[in-house]
């Protein structure tokens, strides 16, 4: 390609480039774009269901897990909460009223607020009032989509619909003895009844209800927690459990060869001022540049490096790694160049190359210009481009490594964000190349750009976009 075209070429980038745009090459044309239905652009929370008996330490437990997924959004659903309303009849025989059998509940409600939440809609959640034995008396919970979604009760084991929402059924296993101390202690605290009451309701309704109704469904549970709160061990392993299973994307199920770093409030909070429309160029490359500096440092630990010790001031051997030398990277022009700065910064006189790929007029015809290494081939590569899109660029910049003689298994591809279809076309075509970004998208909408997205990456960091 002569200097006159090559410079054509990149004066024509500098105009508007949608990462991983839609092209009409016969090459990409017949790659299948997997069509993307409604509900998958929705994530699924992680729904745990934490069954018991009555004062077992079931609200303990989910404290405790709360508090140790701080940087998760997590909220609580209670049974208790869905009481049904008792009727004047039934207010005359309160005592009478059996609370710990499913007809208790109004589990009709309870199922159509878990489906709102799973759908990510925000639901209004009733204060149950056991003195007036009403859910109208206190204000609604407001109850936002969250990450995980705890739902916790005595009986919460017992419909098999409510079951069915759960990825993790936890039961919270406490002594006789234990459960009964604490319910006196609680029922005649908070809820001033007399001892003689409680003892009365606990031998007519709480213990035939435990072995009738509750331990029964003990066998549907995937964890027991023996004593309850005091069992730190257990619930520090179901943390990690929790953890691992949020940091999977459902893509990462299908493809091992796709990492999604791990999700934080800080990369959240990140997310949203660079996805936010209004929010400024010098603000927009500040956290832009946080993110990526991220990303890179994620994928550079899923390099090969070699073990190395080394004697330390003190005169001691430290046994550590040696990092991989024989690296470089590749940014797809332009956006792809937003990249480089983070790369520089992590790898040392890391030598970088350039691929263009542009299509030109509507002949579906693409010119690519590249300068690479020329010792590419002995190199691992980290391809640099802040969205993965349709995956057709991406397509087209990787035949071409692997024409340079780059083994598929060296590649090593960072976006911020990945369209689903995308990631469908790459990991399809190359199944040995690993993909590393920070969020998964919901998918393309009809021109073509990734959404949510966060518009023209190109022109909003390098300041060409129209304002």
């Amino acid at each position: 390609m002569g200097s006159k075209a090559v410079e054509d070429l990149i004066q024509a980038s500098s105009g508007v480039h949608y990462s991983g745009f839609h092209l009409e090459e016969p090459h990409t044309s017949e790659i299948e774009q997997p069509t993307t239905s409604i509900d998958e652009h929705v994530k699924q929370p992680f729904i745990i269901g934490v069954a018991g008996g009555a004062a077992s330490g079931k609200t303990t437990v989910c404290d405790l897990i709360i508090d140790q997924l701080h940087d998760q959004r997590v909220v609580l659903v209670n049974q208790d909460s869905f009481y049904h309303n008792l009727t004047p009849e039934e207010l005359t025989k309160v005592h009478e009223y059996n609370f710990d059998h499913p007809d208790a509940f109004d589990t009709e409600q309870l199922l159509c607020v878990m489906e709102k939440l799973k759908h990510g809609q925000a639901v209004d959640i009733p204060k149950y009032d056991f003195k007036s034995y009403k859910n109208d008396v206190f204000p609604l919970r407001r109850v936002n989509p969250s990450d995980v979604i705890i739902l916790e009760g005595i009986l919460i084991f017992h419909d098999p619909r409510v079951r069915d929402l759960m990825s993790m059924k936890i039961f919270v296993d406490t002594d006789a003895d234990v459960r009964l101390a604490r319910r006196i202690r609680r029922d005649t605290v908070e809820k001033n009844r007399d001892i003689a009451t409680v003892l009365d309701q606990y031998s007519k309704f709480v213990k035939p209800a435990f072995d009738d109704l509750i331990l029964p469904t003990k066998k549907y549970a995937d964890i027991i927690i023996p004593r309850g709160g005091d069992n730190h061990v257990a619930i520090d392993l179901i943390v990690q459990h929790i953890r691992t299973k949020l940091g999977q994307h459902d893509l990462c199920k299908i493809y091992p060869s796709l990492y999604v770093i791990q999700s934080t409030f800080q990369i959240r909070g990140m997310h949203t001022l660079i996805r936010d429309a209004q929010t400024t160029k010098h603000d927009f490359i500040f956290y832009a540049d946080r993110l990526i500096r991220l990303v890179v440092e994620h994928g550079l630990g899923h390099l090969p490096f070699t073990e190395k010790q080394v004697i330390t001031p003190t005169g001691s051997v430290y046994s550590g790694v040696d990092f991989c030398k024989r690296l470089c990277g590749v940014s797809v022009i332009r956006s792809g160049e937003s990249m480089e700065n983070a790369l520089r910064a992590c790898c040392k006189g890391i030598k970088i190359g350039k691929i263009l790929i542009h299509r030109e007029g509507d002949n579906g015809q693409q010119l690519i210009y590249e300068k690479l290494p020329e010792d590419i081939a002995q190199r691992h590569v980290l391809l640099l481009d802040p969205i993965l899109g349709t995956g057709n660029s991406a397509v087209q910049a990787i035949s071409l490594l692997l024409k340079k003689g780059v083994p598929e298994s060296n590649i090593l591809f960072l976006n911020l964000i990945s369209a689903p279809q995308g990631v469908h076309v790459v990991c399809k075509h190359f199944p040995r190349i690993k993909i590393v970004t920070s969020e998964i998208e919901n998918g393309l909408n009809d021109e073509y750009r990734v959404i949510p997205g966060m518009g023209e990456f190109g022109d909003r960091y390098f300041g060409t976009d129209d304002d």
